[in-house]
């Protein structure tokens, strides 16, 4: 296996290929000026303490300084992180960016009393002080929704003291990151060479991708082997979070845990419920695919260490940075002359950290404060899959530009329901590009399993994810106790059911859940397949209304934070408190196999 052994270091790496993050602070002396900046105002806005009922002009200056308060403390902290991104052996940007942490903990205790506060305030009280105020009418579905989850807000004391909670809450999650990024080490295999070479997480996918089914088999062994060894301690730490969202449910007066997440973003646990139901009722074109898969690869048996190895070979086809800068340029006309404008200064403007580098941190985010640009990460290789990720990040970047450009600070901050919604719909459009101008059969062949990949893993995987999820919740809910052997159990039944067709579900699949860091951010998965469906439902849109459907979605982008993510979704024509959008991209994820089918024969 091909494993880059000579990274350049930082310096090594044209500027022209980094992000401009001077473009936040031009020195270190700046961003420590801010830093005491943000220090002093989170002593400053606790003078407001006990005052904000006393007039709306006392209430407006408190929001308002919550809002510069929030708005400088991202832009230090991201400075900090996205430096230490850049080679995180730089001790000096570990300091800064454990320092940022420690600060952004510090402001949200100070900030913990304004909506106990507020909310003790009569409600027509409060509603007429928002409404009687042009300044302060901006924060009324703040205000709205603060009200709307006002039940569930404990005394100004208590939410200090959760606020304060959040580092020793996240004990669970925390010693899983360490042991999974840090301390677990797996054994060494022999590659298609017959070189012995050390498993990585890094190169984990790279084995299970082998045309070599030995290498496959063999790392997938040893991964799970090493999991397994620690099965015990893994399942205290996942069963510790479950029971953390379950502390943190009862505290704020919720049924369940996942109600009270699903609230936040004022979704109906229906919505969780219908993606899982409508994806169990189509799980025979799962099927069909795997058939696919087991015939293209020509297998007597289809394992679980088969299901990543391409089976259409990727064409040999580099692409290099500045022909992919082209493409997707091409690619996304569709969504109109502003939004081509504005990605071509996103492209060309220092937004974005193309190539890998010593100590760079791996994979890609695209990401930045409210008073800076966005920002994108890459590490970028050539390959039509990057061109894909610039597209991906790319979507990410507009959506937050666009909603920087237009929201005031406190709905810029979009909920994770709708981010995954920019990101899809540019590569759904890129994906729809490129298939007609494919080279060859073997190409467009490729690009199809490309997307029916994308749809496996991020609709199939992530709701089987979610099922787990809403299993693993429930027995806590119910007073049992959940110990390895369960956990093994009932994920192992769960891929019975999603594979169990066409599949010989490998029993070290039972270990999976182990290994799995979204487990830690709970019932945040389905939002990746509830994302996917909705962003391909508009990328079908827009291609096939134009205009009308563009603006739409431009109008979306714009709307940031400012409603709640289904009402959001529905500006660009997608309604997913209906199960009919689920419905609708696994229609386009069939219409893919079909092509697919015939290619192949």
């Amino acid at each position: 296996m091909a494993t880059n052994k000579n990274l350049p270091k930082r310096e090594e790496i044209d500027s022209k290929f980094k992000w401009k993050l001077e473009d936040i602070y031009s020195d270190i002396s700046l961003w420590e000026k801010d830093f005491k900046k943000v220090k002093g105002i989170a002593i400053q806005i606790e003078g407001f303490k006990g005052k904000l009922a006393e007039s709306p002009q006392m209430l407006l200056d408190c929001l308002k300084m919550c809002d510069e308060l929030l708005s400088l403390n991202d832009k230090v902290f991201v400075y900090a992180r996205m430096k230490r991104d850049e080679d995180n052996g730089n001790s000096t940007y570990q300091a800064l960016t454990d320092r940022a942490s420690t600060l952004a903990t510090e402001v949200f205790a100070a900030i913990s009393f304004i909506v106990p506060e507020m909310l003790n305030i009569p409600e027509d009280k409060l509603l007429s002080y928002a409404n009687s105020d042009k300044e302060l009418s901006v924060y009324l579905f703040m205000i709205q929704e603060s009200l709307r989850q006002k039940e569930h807000v404990l005394s100004e004391k208590e939410e200090q003291i959760l606020a304060m909670s959040s580092e020793v809450s996240s004990a669970a999650g925390d010693v899983f990151t360490m042991f999974n990024n840090a301390d677990i080490k797996f054994p060494y295999i022999k590659d298609e060479e017959g070189e012995e070479v050390e498993v990585t997480k890094g190169r984990y996918i790279a084995f299970l991708e082998s045309k070599d089914r030995r290498v496959r088999k063999d790392a997938f062994d040893v991964v799970y082997s090493t999991y397994s060894k620690v099965k015990n301690t893994l399942a205290t730490t996942l069963t510790a979070n479950v029971k953390k969202n379950r502390f943190y449910a009862m505290v704020r007066k919720y049924p369940s845990a996942i109600e009270a997440s699903l609230d936040n973003d004022n979704v109906s646990v229906n919505v969780y419920n219908n993606l899982i139901e409508t994806i169990n009722n189509n799980l025979n074109l799962l099927d069909r695919y795997l058939k696919l898969r087991k015939k293209a690869l020509k297998l007597d048996e289809l394992h679980m260490y088969d299901l990543y190895v391409p089976m259409v070979e990727e064409f040999d086809k580099k692409i290099p940075y500045e022909e992919a800068k082209a493409i997707i340029l091409e690619a996304l006309k569709p969504l109109g002359e502003e939004y081509i404008g504005y990605l071509q200064k996103g492209l060309n403007s220092g937004w974005i950290d193309v190539y890998e580098n010593e100590g760079k941190t791996s994979g890609a985010y695209a990401w930045g404060s409210y008073k800076t640009h966005p920002y994108v990460l890459l590490n970028y290789q050539n390959k039509i899959n990057d061109v894909f990720t610039l597209a991906h990040e790319m979507g990410h970047a507009l959506h937050s530009f666009y909603t920087n450009m237009t929201q005031p600070y406190v709905y810029s901050e979009y909920k994770i329901f709708v981010a995954e919604v920019a990101s899809t719909v540019n590569e759904s459009l890129l994906m729809r590009y490129l298939l007609p101008r494919a080279e060859s059969k073997q190409e467009k062949a490729y690009l199809l399993n490309h997307y029916l990949e994308e749809f496996r893993g991020t609709v199939f995987r992530q709701t089987m994810f979610a099922e787990f999820e809403k299993i693993i919740h429930e027995k806590v809910e119910q007073g049992e106790a959940l110990n390895a052997k369960e956990l093994c159990d009932m994920y192992y039944q769960l891929n019975k059911k999603y594979f169990g067709e066409t599949v010989n579900v490998d029993e070290d699949i039972s270990m999976e859940w182990s290994r799995i860091p979204h487990f830690y951010s709970s019932f945040y998965v389905y939002k990746y397949a509830t994302g996917f469906s909705a962003a391909t439902a508009i990328a079908e849109k827009i291609l096939t209304e134009g205009k009308p459907a563009v603006d739409k979605y431009i109008e979306f982008l714009k709307s940031g934070g400012s409603n709640y993510p289904i009402e959001l979704l529905k500006i660009a024509g997608v309604d997913l408190s209906s199960p009919q959008p689920i419905q609708d991209a696994l229609a386009v994820f069939e219409k893919t196999l079909d092509e697919l089918e015939e290619i192949l024969g």
